[in-house]
């Protein structure tokens, strides 16, 4: 009878141990990008290239003289509340977000943050063979620091203009990112981006 039961757990706690893996897994699968070769005439880079680009802390040096990103964030969460015992959803939007891309070996790495000097949120797409990788970035790192938290995309696309760039290229491209970041926190990234790859 002992043997059975610990048999049993053993077992359970086996196929949960899979089942982990096999998810991490997925989450970690590169995705195909799309390209569109007329984004660049898309209106809203027409009116980016309108505005000056943002300077979220004084002593940031801004590198472009337009704005390098049209993004929207979404997050939200639920709260629990004991009394009354009931759920409410809590909604914010973060639209402050500008773009960083760099070419480092075979990989171009888009950043598309909002960093103030002392925390960021937003994603790293890391784009290479045709395809893409999307890392969140950690609200909770200090200054200075790089950190990603685990995600558990549910939607992810990514158009650029073209699929072969070089250094000083522009590029031109649109994310529609949907994630989990837990089982309360749910993240949608969507928008445009433009800047001249370094």
């Amino acid at each position: 009878m002992i043997k059975a039961f610990l048999f049993l757990i053993v077992s359970v706690l086996g196929l949960c141990l899979l089942s982990c893996k096999k998810e991490n897994r997925e989450i970690s699968q590169p995705e195909k990008i799309t390209v569109d070769e007329n984004l660049s005439k898309n209106d809203t880079f027409k009116i980016l290239s309108k505005y000056p680009e943002l300077k979220l802390f004084s002593s940031e040096k801004v590198e472009n003289l337009t704005r390098t990103a049209h993004i929207v964030q979404e997050d939200g969460y639920y709260e629990s509340f004991l009394y009354p015992r009931r759920k409410q959803y809590r909604f914010f939007q973060f639209s402050d977000y500008k773009c960083k891309t760099e070419y480092k070996g075979d990989t171009i790495n888009i950043w598309l943050n909002n960093y103030n000097g002392y925390f960021g949120n937003g994603v790293l797409v890391k784009v290479f063979n045709d395809q893409f990788l999307i890392q969140d970035i950690d609200p909770k790192a200090l200054k200075g620091e790089i950190k990603f938290i685990n995600s558990y995309p549910v939607y992810q696309k990514l158009v650029l203009n073209k699929y072969i760039f070089q250094k000083s290229d522009s590029i031109y491209g649109f994310i529609d990112y949907e994630t989990k970041l837990d089982s309360l926190v749910t993240k949608n990234f969507r928008g445009y981006f433009k800047t001249k790859i370094k």
